[in-house]
């Protein structure tokens, strides 16, 4: 993990890009624009430098983060690597937004189980791939050995069994419910556990539903982080001109009817008013 004033730095850098993306301003003017506006006690700023030069020579912005692969996360880079590609429906706005969150959760707080649900939520609502998404889940450095080999059995069974089994088996509810059950005889726990009671029992109460529901209980009851959603693109200020264009040919072809009923239409009104007659002289046939 980085110092806080990194994840700190890092916020701002995606907050800021995201806000001036919309800016007739090409993407390695922002990067060069806002490192200056950085901490120069920070490493971001060399950082981005680098990400400038790879954006130049190469246009994309992911293999400059996987050459900075002790600064950038594995899940940041899978991020911005997946919004950058051609066939997929992933935006780079989005990503932005989700990387500008998740960095303001990592200066404020040292939950795994926050980043857990955080990313997960992120590659389940934007349809990303489970397979590529939780393999960098398990490389990040937020997650020890034992969350890594955990998340590696959830890329393996996801889709098989139910996340809300995975997490209440690995939780302080279903280990003291076994040893309620067992007594003398449980010793100690099968596997090492990772999520709390309260977990566990938010699990249990969302087993057989959508796993969106269990991440908003989790958010609710014990305050995780919420994933951005894609904002729906008004359609409104787009549908006004092309009302106003279609009320203007409705208004031609009424005073069009009109006139046809009242006297015939005089096409030649149509007519420019000026035309240029063009006079070509008489060619010599004996030429």
């Amino acid at each position: 993990m980085l110092p806080r004033e990194e994840y700190v730095e890092q916020a701002y850098f995606f907050r800021t890009l995201l806000e001036r993306l919309n800016r007739e301003i090409t993407l390695q003017d922002l990067l060069d624009q806002t490192r200056h506006e950085l901490l120069a006690t920070a490493k971001l700023p060399m950082a981005i430098e680098m990400l400038s030069a790879e954006l130049k020579h190469r246009g994309v912005l992911a293999k400059g983060m996987e050459i900075l692969k002790h600064y950038f996360s594995p899940f940041q880079i899978y991020l911005v690597a997946e919004a950058e590609r051609d066939s997929g429906r992933f935006d780079f706005k989005t990503a932005l937004k989700i990387l500008q969150f998740e960095a303001e959760h990592r200066a404020n707080s040292q939950s795994r189980q926050g980043y857990f649900f955080y990313q997960f939520e992120t590659i389940c609502r934007n349809r990303l791939s489970y397979d590529r998404g939780l393999k960098a889940m398990s490389e990040d450095n937020a997650y020890d050995k034992d969350w890594a080999d955990w998340i590696l059995v959830v890329r393996r069974q996801i889709g098989l069994v139910e996340l809300a089994d995975l997490i209440y088996v690995r939780s302080e509810e279903y280990e003291s419910r076994r040893q309620r059950q067992m007594g003398s005889d449980a010793g100690p726990p099968e596997a090492p556990i990772l999520f709390g009671a309260k977990e566990g029992k938010i699990a249990v109460a969302n087993r057989r539903k959508d796993p969106l529901f269990l991440f908003a209980a989790m958010q609710r009851h014990l305050g995780y982080p919420i994933v951005p959603r894609i904002e729906a693109r008004d359609p409104l200020p787009e549908l006004v001109p092309q009302l106003m264009r279609r009320v203007e040919r409705l208004e031609t072809r009424l005073k069009l009817m009109e006139e046809e009923q009242r006297q015939g239409i005089d096409i030649t009104k149509f007519y420019s008013a000026n035309q240029r007659k063009f006079e070509f002289p008489d060619d010599d046939v004996n030429s």
